[in-house]
Order: structure tokens, then sequence, then C-alpha cells
């Protein structure tokens, strides 16, 4: 964001009373920053979701590291201080790997990997930006040093005050900081007893004198600071060295923390305050649903539809007309910036813009050296430049003629209109109202007074012009009666009248332009119903068409078979030809389409009129038991749900002239020859299939394994064969 955006949003903020509101979010964030988030919103809501489940510690305040990071690049040497702010960091993304977070959000911070010179550094850091103990020797020696030195002084201070001969002589027994340094309060005359410099005098006339015992202490600790100072610039040069070498990574993570301390500022804000983040649509339809204005303590909530390009707000002074103003703007730019308040995101739409302005203020004053109506001309002259904007102006028609300034308002609004601005504006002058009620661009609202009460009802009604009762809101402000009476009297009851008339005219308008819409609607949906229907009942005739021709094609095809297999005396060719023909007959059944369901066993199904229960499934196939105890093999997409068992398990006879004669489950092959054994075989399966038996039996013998090896490679080949295996020992 550039310094002039920024301007324009702080100005923008205030215009809209979000200031404190702001700087009340502000402080969830460890850094502030720019409230604009880069990149893809719906991936930023996604984030700032799971962290909203998920329990964390939030990170502390680390300063803005972007100068530090120039300091870098161009190989200089930081302060500790400046250091540990980088270690922080470091340290903060290390803990949140340590949470093992799952999903979006997890697999950014696993993708971000540390660098092991880095980690290393951490562990040379306590919590309180320190060289730890242990990691340099010569430093930890003049560490002890130092607290030597500053015992011996608190001793030395002390041993003083105690001494007996100075007691007539001090003024108190404290130890006082003048100039960073330790002295004692003397009266006139010490110099007899004890030596040091008097560093200064107190506002009684009394001696703050430094001990010259306690001056070689001190001479001897600002040696061992400036060596300790001397060591500690050289750790800082090794450690800024290594952060020049891994100078890209520190940029990145530096810019990542602050991406994942914009998340967490909003998910924590919205669970402290109960607040809810309303995702922008890629739109400029606004719906709110229980809005609250987050600058009133306590908020009437605000539900509103404005998907049309200009909302107009008329009604009662002092209503509310000017804070529902406010309030849209606010929630748009909540909204863009994915700030939580308060609001019911489930039922409200929020579109988003690319500029939000704002007209509230009366641009009048001595330095501008400019009038109100020519400060709004000017500021209205800047938009007619600008498109895809949310435009606020609050009194429209102020600082000049109403009459004029309706017609000039109505033509600069239309025109503002096209060029893809929305617009929310309040008036209280009725021609301007009645001029844009026709537009169906246009969607009026009124501020609603309760005349029993005499008092605003701070809610609103859409679609109609509202009264402003100047008479009954100065007459609630203190204006005497009398004053508002004789006011009444020279307004007149003709204007009064003029007024109803304008409001009663536009009203009527808007109903009979919504009624022409709702009968429009209506006649365009009855026009599509019969066009789908008309398109739907064609491509029925077409399909049962290409259905009976398929049926009777198919059909003359299987009678043809049967008259060729009748010439034949060979049954064997017969049964075959039997067998072909019930397959067709089966192939030519019209296909339907398969009902949508998930399958598991032990559901209970039909297939065809044949009912029962699902007792194995594969990803294509299904095994079924049927009521009548036989498994049938078939595809799941033939499948349909079925209801109760029937009471009474009956077997289905099969037609006579299909049925074989004395069918068995057993064939047995021993002694044949291998064409005779396959002739036999393909016999048995085709009565077994035509007496609906599931499962058979053939024995072969384990001779030679010929006659075991082509039973295999005609069962392999065989159409209704589903599978087959050996039999156990």
């Amino acid at each position: 964001m550039s310094n002039s955006e920024d301007y324009g949003y702080v100005k923008l903020l205030k215009k809209l009373d979000l200031e404190v509101f702001i700087e009340l979010f502000n402080t969830f964030l460890a850094r502030e920053k720019p409230l604009f988030l880069e990149g893809d919103t719906n991936i930023h809501v996604e984030y700032i979701k799971e962290l909203d489940r998920l329990e964390f510690t939030p990170p502390k305040e680390i300063a803005n590291l972007d100068a530090n990071l120039m300091h870098i690049k161009k190989f200089g040497v930081l302060k500790i201080y400046d250091i540990y702010e980088f270690i922080k960091i470091i340290r903060y993304f290390k803990y949140l790997k340590s949470l093992k977070i799952e999903n979006l959000l997890g697999r950014w911070i696993d993708n971000i990997k540390i660098p092991e010179v880095l980690e290393g550094l951490c562990d040379r850091f306590d919590h309180e930006a320190k060289i730890k103990r242990g990691e340099y020797e010569e430093l930890d020696n003049l560490e002890d040093s130092l607290k030597r030195i500053k015992s011996n002084i608190s001793e030395q201070l002390h041993k003083i005050l105690s001494n007996n001969k100075l007691a007539s002589y001090l003024v108190d027994r404290q130890i006082h900081l003048i100039n960073g340094e330790e002295v004692l309060l003397f009266k006139g005359g010490f110099n007899h007893f004890i030596k040091g410099s008097v560093v200064g005098r107190s506002s009684g006339g009394f001696f703050y004198l430094l001990p010259e015992s306690i001056s070689k202490l001190k001479d001897k600790e600002s040696e061992l600071l400036s060596l300790k100072e001397e060591f500690l610039y050289k750790i800082c040069k090794e450690i800024s060295l290594i952060f020049n070498k891994n100078f890209l990574f520190l940029r990145f993570i530096n810019r990542e923390f602050d991406r994942f301390d914009h998340y967490q500022a909003r998910a924590l804000f919205a669970k402290a305050y109960n607040y809810e983040i309303v995702k922008p649509a890629n739109d400029h339809t606004i719906i709110l649903k229980d809005f609250k204005h987050p600058a009133l303590s306590k908020p009437k909530s605000i539900s509103i539809e404005f998907d049309k390009k200009i909302l107009m707000i008329t009604g009662v002074n002092a209503g509310g007309k000017t804070m529902l103003l406010k309030s849209i703007l606010s929630s748009v730019v909540l909204s863009k910036y994915l700030i939580p308040f308060g609001i019911n995101s489930a039922k409200s739409h929020i579109g988003i813009f690319k500029n939000i302005e704002a007209i509230l203020e009366d641009p009048q004053n001595v330095k501008n050296d400019i009038s109100t109506f020519a400060g709004r001309m000017l500021g209205f002259s800047e938009l007619f430049g600008k498109n895809n904007m949310l435009l606020g102006v609050d009194e429209i028609e102020l600082g000049t003629d109403s009459d004029e300034a309706a017609s000039l308002f109505k033509v600069m609004l239309e025109n503002l209109s096209k060029r893809d601005i929305k617009i929310v504006l309040t008036t209280h002058h009725k021609r301007l109202a009645s001029l844009m009620a026709g537009n169906r661009d246009v969607e009026l609202i009124a501020a609603l007074y309760d005349e029993k009460i005499q008092m605003p009802t701070f809610s609103f009604l859409q679609g109609t012009i509202g009264k402003s009762y100047a008479f009954e809101t100065a007459q609630r402000y203190g204006i005497p009666r009398s004053i508002v009476n004789e006011a009444k009297t020279v307004y007149g009851e003709d204007k009064e009248r003029l007024n109803e008339l304008i409001e009663k005219s536009a009203r009527l308008e808007m109903d009979l332009e919504l009624k022409r819409e709702k009968l429009e609607e209506e006649l365009k949906r009855v026009e599509n119903l019969k066009d789908e229907l008309s398109f739907q009942k064609e491509r029925n005739q077409e399909a049962l068409k290409e259905e009976l021709n398929t049926l009777e094609r198919s059909f003359k095809e299987a009678i043809d078979e049967a008259k060729r297999a009748s010439k034949e005396a060979d049954k064997k060719e017969i049964d075959k030809a039997i067998n072909n023909a019930n397959r067709r007959v089966l192939d030519i059944k019209p296909k339907k389409e398969s009902e949508d369901f998930d399958l598991k066993i032990g559901d209970r199904v039909k297939h065809g009129k044949t009912k029962g229960v699902i007792v194995s499934l594969s990803s294509k196939d299904a095994t079924l038991l049927s009521d009548q105890n036989i498994k049938l093999r078939v595809k799941r997409d033939e499948l349909k749900r079925s209801g109760n068992p029937p009471k009474v398990k009956q077997k289905i006879a099969l037609p006579n002239r299909l049925r074989p004669e004395n069918a068995s489950i057993k064939l047995d092959l021993h002694g044949l020859r291998s064409e005779e054994a396959i002739e036999e075989l393909d016999k048995f399966i085709s009565d077994s299939l035509l007496a609906g038996f599931d499962e058979v039996l053939v024995f072969h013998g384990i001779g030679t394994g010929k006659l075991s090896f082509v039973v295999k490679e005609f069962l392999s080949k065989h159409p209704k064969v589903v599978e087959f295996m050996d039999a156990p020992p």
C-alpha cells in the first residue's frame, strides 16, 4: 500500500467512525502493519478458519525489521537486541512446527525449512535477549567479575554507612543515584573523616559524595564493561555475518511471520468478541443480516439488501440515515480487509470494490476558500474518471437550491452508475427522490418515525420515500412549541399535501414497476417450461422409436435362429440354438438407468423380478442370494432396492418348453475322449443354466491330465462361466 493510499485509507476509517475499532484490532497484532492481505482471499480465509480451531500461544511483540534487513544486506553489524528479534521469529516458527498442525495450515508451516545454523543460534540465547552461560567462556568470566565488583561496591557503601565516626555527618542512610553514580549524602565537615569526590549538591545545601574507595571500584567496573562491550561486538559481528549468508531466508521468514500475524490476529480477535469474517464475493451485491456498527455502544442490528446501482435513503431527521450509510460502507471495508465484525455471516453477502469513497462532511471552511456546493461539485468531478467504486454521499443536495440540485444530481447519479459505480446516498428532498424513483436501478429506503411516541424507531423500510418530520424533530430538541406551530402555518397545508402526493406517486410507480417485472419473469418462466416440455416430448418419441426398432431387429434375429435350429435333427445343436436365442432375448431388454445408491452386503435388492439379499460385492458385480435360495452373479448397475422378503418362499418354475429333462448338478467325464467330454460339458452347462443352477460339479479324474486341461480351457472361454476351481482334496 503506497503512502497516498495509506493516507486515504486512514481518512476513510475516520469518516466511517472505525478508528477506535481498528486500533482495538491492532492490539492483537504482534507488530503493526497495513491491514491489506495480498494474495488469494479464499486461501486466507481457510487459514484463518483453521487457526480458529487450533489451540496455540500467540506471538509476542516483534519489532519491525525492514531497516535491519537492509543493514544485513550491506554487511552491517546488528546490535544484540536486533539480533534477538530475528531469533524470536525463528523460535516462534519452531514452536508452530512442534504443534504438528494438519491440513492447509500445517503444510504451509512444514514447508518452511529453517537452516540448521540459524536453529543453532537460537540455542545461544536465553529468553531475556542475553547470551546463555557456557556459550562463551570469556564472556562468562567478564560477567562474573562484574558481579564481584557490584558486590564489593555494595559492601563498601554499607560499611561507610555503619561507621560511627561518620554518623553525625550523614544526612540519611540512603544510597542515592546521581548521574548514574551511587553516592551518599553528607553534611559539611565530612572531609576530615572520609575522602571522595562531590558530584552534586542537594536542595538543602548538602553534599552528594562518591567515596574514594567506591570510585576505584567504579573505574574497575567501567573497564570490565568496556571489555564486555568489545566481546559482545565480536559476537554480533559473527552472527551478523551468518545472517548475511542467510539473508534470503531471513527476508522470507520475516514476510511469512507478518502473514501468520495477520491470520492469528483475525482468528483471536473474532474469538475474543464473538465476531465473524465475511469473505468478499466477486460481485457488487451487498446483503447485510444483523450487522452492528462497531462504533455504537448499544447498536441496533441492521438488515438490508442492496443489489441495485443506487440506494437512496430518505426519512426522519436523526433517524439513523447517516449511520446506515456508514454501516454499508463499513461492512464493505471490513470485509475487503477480512477484519472480523458483528454480523450474521451465513446470511450476508458483501461484494468487493477496488475503490471506496465517502463524501460526508461539509467542505466549506476558511482555508479552502470554497463554498459548500462548490466543494461538493469539486468532489464529484473527481469521480467521473474512476470505476469499480462504492460511493457514499451524505445530504447530497447540501448547499444549494433543492429543485436545481435535484435535476443536476439526477443526471450525475445516472451517469456515475453507468461507470460501474455503486452509490449510497441520503437526502431530505423529495423532488430528487421522486425523480429517481422510476429508475429500475434505484432502491429507495426510508428511516421510520413513530408518531405515537414522537421518536425515530432507528429502523428502515425498503421501497418507499420517508418524511423528514422536521417540525417534530425541532420540537423534540427544544424549539418552543409556539414557534414550531407558527412555522407549520407558514409552511402551509398545500405544501404538505404536495409532499404526500409525491410520496404516494413514487410508491405507486415503484409498485407498478415491481409488478411488471414479476409478470415478465413469470411469462419468461412459462415460455422456458413450454420449450423444455416440447423438447422433452420430441426426445422421448425419438428414444421410443429407436427402442422399438431395436426390439424388432433382435426379435427377428432370435426367430431366424430358432428356425434354423429346428431344421436340423441334432438335439445338441437345437439346445445350443435355444440357449443363444435366450441370450438374445436377455440382450434386447431395454436398458434402464441404474439407481444411484450405494450398495453394501446385506442390502435387499431386486434384479428384474428376482428379489434377494446381497452376499458379496466387487467393483462391477454383485452376488445375490434370491428368495428361492439360488445364488446369482449380476452387474451392480442392474440392481434396484427392494422391500421386505415375501412371507412364503416359492420356486419359480421355468417354462416347460425351455426346462431340460433330468437336469443334474453333477457331470462325470471319466473314460471319455476330449471331443466327447467337451460336447457333454457344453450340453451340461446349457441344461444347468436353464435349470437355474448357480454352481455345478464336474468330475474328470487325474490320469494324464489331458482331460483336465481341455475342460479348464473350455470353461475359461465359456461366456456364462463366472469362475471355476479345483475341488478340495
